[in-house]
């Protein structure tokens, strides 16, 4: 009988795992079970390169797509019941005087007259730190949430009598929110550039525009790193009122 250490065990004798058997044992379990959970994972497909991994930003696309329709169909309910409203709902004069200017103010109905449009956009793609300012990063040539609010909050500063954001227009509940390099405004989903419109004395929102600390701050940006500023003056102009929904979801009047 041969004393090697390879010799299979006599008749009857227990086989015992050596300590290398067992560790190549894992490791072949382990791998196996990696190989199971990746094709599990990718399902045939390339993980990087799968077009699962677009389906978010399909879906908000999608919803956006969807609120704009909504957006329309409740205008065109609005005006068929305002139009039977109008028809006769004894109110007096002075009541309906009221009642226009609770609309103007709330944003509901058209606004007229001269303005302004502001435009903002990323800097392009090769941008460059012009000279005298540090290289920049990432987030120096994108547009944020705060560069939109600033132009607003200035426009209404300067005394807009209504601002209309892309193509809404602004009430007493809209958000200016940013989601990465998107805007989502009143469920909808915008991409740069941005344009806000308003409403108003054009040289008084020009001043506005040029006297905002937050402005000025983003004029910097434009100066060092090209992000996109452009402001358009009309003589004339009409901005829609706001055609969605204006129930409170958080918030509830005072009685």
């Amino acid at each position: 009988m041969s004393n090697s250490a390879d010799s299979s065990p006599g008749p009857g004798r227990p086989t015992r795992w050596r300590p290398v058997r067992l560790l190549t044992a894992a490791v072949f379990a382990l791998a196996g079970l990696i190989f199971v959970t990746s094709f599990n994972t990718a399902k045939g497909t390339n993980i990087r390169t799968d077009a699962s991994l677009l389906r978010l930003s399909d879906l908000i696309e999608e919803r956006s797509h969807k609120n704009a329709g909504l957006d329309e169909s409740t205008a065109a309910l609005r005006g068929q019941v305002d139009g039977l409203a109008a028809r006769d709902d004894g109110s007096t004069r002075a009541e309906d005087a009221r009642l226009r200017a609770l609309e103007a103010a709330a944003g509901t109905t058209p606004v007229s007259g001269q303005g302004l449009t502001v435009t903002l956009n990323d800097a392009p793609p090769n941008a460059q730190a012009a000279p005298g300012y540090p290289e920049p990063q990432a987030n120096d040539l994108v547009i944020h949430q705060q560069d939109l609010q600033a132009v607003v909050n200035a426009l209404w500063q300067g005394g807009a009598r209504g601002i209309q954001v892309m193509d809404q227009r602004l009430i007493s509940t809209s958000a200016v929110r940013c989601v990465g390099n998107t805007l989502i405004l009143q469920g909808r989903v915008y991409s740069p550039p941005y344009k806000i419109t308003a409403v108003g004395d054009r040289g008084k929102l020009t001043k506005a525009l040029a006297d905002a600390p937050a402005v000025q701050n983003y004029q910097l940006y434009v100066k060092a790193y090209g992000l996109g500023w452009k402001v358009d003056e009309h003589r004339a102009m009409t901005l829609p009122g706001y055609s969605g929904t204006v129930d409170l979801h958080y918030a509830k009047p005072v009685s």
